[in-house]
């Protein structure tokens, strides 16, 4: 007979997998993803030698994301994260509660899209049926991954401590080389773009930055979490974003912005020529294999902790709950949803809706956050600025993304509309309700 997983008196009794750096690790490991390497090119064409700026207001969101975040997981600590925030914040209802469904199967789009992507860039090394090797390496790296975190979360930690160390030598190694090739002239201002363009990138540079919630959900799993968790947050971020910034002063300053259009996808890879030669853009599509790979990694660990408090919370069938091995039946049937989705479907689009939809989910998570804010006892200024930034990058990339998605707004209001039914017909169906968590005495 199968059993409920995760029972935190045995759990609390073991050494935990998450110290510090080995939850900056997996913050760095979910945000450094594909992301960087396709958002470089395409915030570029659009803020031009000014991306950099757009970088810098993007990790200011980030890290007053990350804040309101950390206070949340320390007051209410959950696997679950967002998902629980949203029902401390908005209570067990409907809303709460399609929130979360919403949430979830955003998360799901976006891992298919991401292993997509690891799959594109590991079938160029193949010549030719690049579809069928596009798949076939896709579905590959979750089938890897979910092993991984059926063996628990500890190896979760140590395959993502590697594997950001990795990724992240490349990156450096790429960016200092590069910096001795920059042309000055390049990165003058006279040569930018209108000074708009810097908040039109805006949404889709925060794409980039988008995972550090990650962090949130090793609550359980972290050592001396009243000390651990806002230091892995604000540590994380700021890393990232130092890196990010350099690599986007590197890009411009060695392509062109004609270059840059041209590339886009590639405009990382190709920013390596000057320094390395076409031996460059091999390497850097390499790291973006790693880097593809590490965000798979983290994401697909927070997918499981996402789906199981669902279950238990009564929003999910209660088989997400079920034990396999050091995990939960949760993390299989989210694999499995995602390999279909690699197979069939075209990604661009219901990508971008899934983004967005993060986006604005963060937000309601830091109002629900502020009305909740005598129990965290979360600076309220800190928060005002959270929930302002999280809204005004979403509608700047909704704005933007208008121009070649007309009807962007209604597959938003589509897919909020879906989650809702799903979340009533669940109900219908298991007849659970959402329910809060009751934190451990020892986080409090």
């Amino acid at each position: 007979m199968k059993k409920i997983v995760k029972d935190n008196s045995i759990k609390s009794q073991d050494k935990k997998a998450f110290g510090l750096w080995s939850a900056v690790f997996l913050g760095i490991g979910s945000m450094v993803g594909a992301g960087i390497f396709i958002v470089i090119g395409q915030a570029g064409a659009i803020a031009g030698n000014l991306v950099w700026l757009t970088f810098v207001i993007g990790g200011i969101i980030a890290l007053l994301s990350g804040y309101s975040l950390a206070k949340l997981a320390l007051r209410y600590p959950s696997r679950g994260g967002i998902i629980e925030y949203l029902v401390q914040g908005y209570g067990e209802g409907f809303f709460s509660g399609s929130l979360g469904v919403l949430f979830y199967l955003s998360q799901l789009v976006s891992l298919a899209a991401v292993s997509k992507s690891f799959g594109t860039y590991a079938a160029t090394y193949m010549g030719s049926n690049q579809h069928f090797w596009t798949n076939c390496f896709g579905i590959g790296i979750i089938v890897l991954f979910t092993l991984i975190n059926l063996i628990g979360a500890t190896w979760v930690a140590k395959s993502e401590n590697i594997i950001v160390i990795v990724k992240l030598a490349i990156l450096i190694t790429f960016t200092i080389a590069a910096s001795f090739y920059i042309d000055p002239d390049r990165l003058k201002i006279s040569e930018a773009p209108p000074i708009m363009n810097i908040f039109y990138a805006l949404g889709l540079v925060f794409f980039a930055y988008q995972g550090f919630s990650v962090i949130t959900n090793s609550v359980e799993d972290m050592e001396s979490p009243q000390k651990t968790m806002l230091k892995a947050m604000i540590i994380s971020i700021m890393l990232v974003a130092v890196l990010y910034i350099s690599v986007s002063i590197v890009v411009l300053g060695n392509l062109s912005l004609p270059q840059i259009i041209e590339a886009k996808d590639y405009a990382l890879a190709e920013a390596a020529k000057p320094a390395f030669g076409q031996i460059g853009f091999k390497i850097m599509a390499a790291a973006a294999l790693i880097a593809t790979a590490s965000a798979i990694n983290a994401t697909l660990y927070a997918v499981s902790e996402i789906s199981y408090t669902l279950a238990k919370n009564g929003a999910l069938p209660k088989e997400y709950e079920y034990h396999v091995f050091n995990n939960s039946e949760g993390l299989l049937i989210s694999a499995a949803c995602i390999v279909p989705m690699i197979m069939f479907m075209t990604l661009d689009q219901i990508t971008i809706v899934a983004a967005i939809a993060v986006l604005l989910i963060q937000g309601f998570t830091h109002i629900g956050h502020f009305l909740k804010k005598d129990e965290t006892g979360a600076n309220i200024f800190l928060l005002l600025l959270a929930i302002v930034g999280m809204f005004s990058a979403a509608f700047l990339a909704i704005d933007y993304t208008r121009r070649s998605m007309p009807h962007i707004v209604y597959y938003l209001l589509g897919a909020f509309l879906l989650a809702y039914m799903l979340e009533v017909v669940l109900r219908l169906f298991t007849g659970r309700v959402i329910q809060r968590s009751t934190p451990d005495s020892h986080f409090l």
